[in-house]
């Protein structure tokens, strides 16, 4: 199966610097087919064999003992991130205002309700199940709606990309 391995927190500042090269060989190493990675913000392409929570788990502790500890990989199949791309309730803005939040796992009902839709005014999210839609008018270093305050608010692990990665990495996995 074709997936798209999302690392959170790699290559952000001075912490937790990897390489592309050393993690696609990690990739390699491991056993998946067609590896390759976009940008150096931790996005690789790979085939793979296993549920998506094995796959997860697998990476997460190679990673943690190869190249950097605490990195947190989450993984969506061609066919998912195809829908993230269709689904884009924000798709008539303007595309350097867009990004999505990936979720882990979709949050516990009663966090996800609880989130107040103007605490960011102007900015906008959509929750739909495993990510969030975000519309950023100012931008978004400037915004409350960061990837912390979602992961403190509905208590799971996420990671943001912004639109141009998410439609390339839609684009590159064949969706």
């Amino acid at each position: 199966m074709r997936y798209v391995a999302l690392l959170r927190g790699i290559n952000v500042g001075a912490h937790r610097r990897v390489s592309m090269a050393d993690l696609r060989g990690l990739f390699d190493e491991l056993g998946f087919g067609d590896v390759s990675t976009h940008l150096q913000s931790g996005n690789v392409l790979f085939e793979g064999k296993g549920s998506a929570r094995q796959l997860e788990t697998k990476l997460e502790r190679a990673i943690g003992e190869r190249l950097a500890p605490g990195v947190s990989v989450l993984l969506r199949t061609k066919a998912q991130l195809a829908r993230v791309v269709t689904g884009n309730p924000f798709a008539s803005r303007e595309i350097s205002k867009l990004h999505v939040t990936f979720l882990e796992k979709p949050p516990p009902r009663g966090r996800a309700t609880a989130l107040d839709p103007a605490v960011g005014t102007p900015d906008e999210f959509r929750l739909v199940g495993r990510e969030i839609y975000l519309h950023y008018p100012g931008g978004y270093g400037r915004s409350k709606l960061s990837n912390a305050y979602f992961e403190k608010q509905l208590g799971v692990v996420a990671t943001t990309r912004n639109w141009k990665t998410v439609t390339a990495l839609a684009e590159l996995a064949g969706g």
